[in-house]
């Protein structure tokens, strides 16, 4: 098989040496890689011009297919010392080959993936979805009096709407990280990011107001519970089940989730009973008059029913760890379950209890409704269903929370050190422990008193909805020709983001006060961020204050910020090239630049025949592109087979480049497979 072009070039234009592979060969007589004086040029004594050190790699897939790729290296030695731009191409008699690791499919991806079927899946969001209605019945009746059950079906509505967008950006871009993933593949990582800390925001507070609720739940059945420490304890118990593994954390939230559900059926029936025999309770409550006009009474109403349906957003933040086809299923069951569910206990109290009653009683309102239909210990019983549904929203938040921080950590918007991993279940086990305390912490300095955060969890919850409207419309604008099995109408939604936005500036205007708390929440979870994305500009601040202080200072600081600036850009990103499309390629390296905290690209080319033209033509696009970007170094890796997950996995095994910092162009609707198959590829360009 003759080799008719082989590329690749490092180049070193007055760059650090921390930038060359340390496969690479070094230049006789050049300094190791890091040593000597940190971030000193590559200059030869005497020499007054840069200096480029060439590599060739090539990558080769042998025929037949059960042969291993195989990489091809320059024979040992610099193609050209004094070259000042990118080389174009070598003669093929200075190749040589080296045989690649194999890459076991069952390492492909994290063991927990594909783990829950849809059941499961359904259990876990399910129970952040149902607790919802504790509280929701009572605050929408409080707004809109007799119209409360019109306003949940019309909440549930929005909610089917909402399925097919969910739908369209879970199925086209199956990746865990919901409105960010969605965000992450459309816009700017910076853009994204913003989104993780609304969803993040939004964990912490279901987080935090599930326990305390369910604490006090459980002190109605049990006076001696102690609510504060008992929040306390009921966080660190999730903790402890979420680094056992998503697998446990399931079987436990199907099991409360099943419970509720059938506590509830049963409350709808008792109720009914009830009410059909005592027709005088809701007949007194549709003729009181209402609190404000009628359509003021149902938009403030649906403003506050919104709050029933949080929760929907979590599955999308675990779509890894669930079975393929499983998430529009998971989306259709939480979207039955609310629709069905809502209006019918909403009718139920409405039957039972007077509105004045109701309104008095909107925390535990179902509590109530079966003490006066069904007694003294039914009573109990959905008092006791309410604690563990809402021990079971605390569940939902560590899961949903693991998820996003784990791909958080993996795009370098969070510190690394959380993606470590235990021998024994080979969980993150950093995150949930990470969670626990902040949690807790939060807990603690706001004495257990927690309706600010209740506040918070509104905002959030509903900017993460308008997120991912937006985000979806950013889809299909820039990643139309993606393959995807559901897809949602411009109509469809520009009606679900026109209803969200409603919800909001509802929200805002019926308590201006939250905005505050959500300003302040939200500014410290989204600088913890901001100082992730800066952390080199902050560094180079800090290098300058350094250099303008005693000598003592710049000798203990100066070399230690520069190395750990250097380590930070030292990583690699990858961008597979389908064709030699100049505007591709400068598109690649501007997304680059203004998104990772590197310096340093590998374009990959995969190809069939070793004679493709394509080869030089992208070898000479590069040339141009090299002299655009100075500040970049590129390198071109060529791969000759298919593109495919098993490739990709494979040439970042070899390149030690994780697959979540590589990056390709939108594939077309003919792509033989998955996104999510591939890891975590990101999608930069159209």
């Amino acid at each position: 098989m003759s080799v008719e072009y082989g590329l690749v070039s490092d180049d070193y234009t007055v760059m650090a040496d921390y930038r060359r592979d340390a496969s690479y060969p070094a230049r006789p007589g050049a300094p190791a890689p890091g040593g000597g004086d940190e971030g000193a040029p590559l200059l030869s004594a005497g020499v007054g011009s840069s200096t480029t050190f060439t590599q060739i790699e090539h990558v080769a897939i042998q025929t037949p297919s059960t042969a291993q790729p195989s990489l091809v290296v320059i024979d040992g030695k610099p193609v050209d010392s004094h070259r000042y731009e990118f080389p174009g191409w070598v003669p093929p008699s200075e190749l040589t080959f080296e045989t690649l690791d194999p890459i076991d499919r069952a390492t492909l991806h994290h063991p927990s993936r594909g783990t829950l079927n849809e059941i499961y899946s359904t259990a876990i969001c399910g129970n952040d979805l149902t607790s919802s209605v504790l509280y929701t019945i009572g605050v929408t009746t409080t707004m809109a009096g007799q119209l409360a059950p019109l306003c949940l079906i019309l909440v549930g509505f929005v909610l089917y709407i909402f399925k097919s967008v969910y739908g369209e950006a879970g199925t086209a871009i199956p990746l865990n990280g919901g409105a960010y993933n969605l965000l992450l593949n459309t816009t700017s990582k910076s853009v994204a990011s913003l989104a993780a800390c609304l969803t993040i925001l939004s964990y912490v507070a279901t987080a935090v107001v599930s326990a305390t609720e369910c604490m006090a739940y459980a002190s109605n059945l049990c006076p001696w519970i102690d609510i504060y420490w008992g929040t306390i304890l009921l966080l660190f118990l999730f903790c402890v089940l979420s680094i056992l593994g998503i697998t446990e954390s399931a079987v436990v939230a199907v099991g409360i989730f099943i419970v509720h559900l059938g506590s509830m059926v049963f409350l709808i029936f008792v109720g009914t009973v009830f009410t059909l025999q005592n027709t005088s309770v809701l007949e007194a409550n549709l003729r009181m008059p209402l609190k404000y006009d009628w359509p003021l009474s149902l938009l403030f109403g649906f403003c506050t029913a919104m709050l029933g349906v949080t929760g929907f957003e979590t599955s999308s933040n675990y779509i890894e760890e669930q079975q393929k086809g499983v998430f529009p299923k998971t989306l259709f069951n939480s979207w039955v379950i609310v629709f069905i569910l809502n209006p019918l206990l909403s009718i139920v109290c409405m039957g039972v209890l007077d509105l004045n009653t109701l309104e008095a009683h909107h925390r535990d309102v179902l509590a109530k409704t079966a003490y006066d239909a069904g007694g003294k210990y039914f009573g109990l019983w959905i008092s006791a269903d309410a604690s563990l549904v809402l021990a079971g929203a605390v569940l939902t938040a560590y899961v949903g929370v693991t998820g996003l921080v784990r791909r958080l950590a993996l795009d370098r918007c969070l510190p690394q050190i959380l993606l470590a991993e235990n021998r024994f279940r080979r969980t993150n086990h950093l995150i949930p422990i990470t969670f626990f305390v902040l949690c807790s912490t939060l807990f603690m300095l706001l004495n257990g008193r927690v309706r600010s955060l209740a506040n918070v969890y509104t905002l959030s919850f509903l900017c993460v909805m308008a997120l991912f409207a937006i985000g979806n419309m950013m889809l299909k604008y820039k990643r139309g020709r993606i393959r995807r099995p559901v897809r949602a109408s411009w109509p469809t939604n520009f009606a679900a983001l026109t209803a969200v936005l409603i919800a909001l500036i509802g929200n805002v205007i019926l308590a201006p006060g939250h905005l505050i708390y959500f300003i302040v929440y939200f500014g410290i979870v989204a600088g913890i961020t901001i100082l992730m994305f800066e952390r080199i500009r902050l560094m180079k601040y800090f290098l300058y204050l350094v250099s303008q202080g005693p000598t003592h200072l710049q000798d203990r600081f100066a070399g230690v910020t520069q190395m750990a600036m250097d380590k930070i850009r030292s990583q690699k990103v990858v961008f597979f090239a389908k064709n030699d499309n100049l505007e591709v390629l400068n598109k690649a390296v501007t997304y680059v630049q203004s998104n990772e905290l590197t310096k340093w690209l590998k374009v990959v080319y995969v190809y069939e025949d070793l004679n493709d033209p394509m080869i030089k033509a992208i070898a000479e696009n590069l040339r141009v592109i090299d002299r655009c970007f100075p500040k970049v170094v590129i390198d071109l890796v060529l791969v000759q087979g298919s593109f495919c997950p098993e490739v990709v996995a494979q040439v970042s095994s070899r390149l030690g480049v994780p697959r979540n910092f590589m990056f390709i162009a939108c594939p077309g609707d003919r792509f033989p497979h998955d996104i999510g198959d591939f890891g975590g590829v990101r999608m930069i360009t159209h």
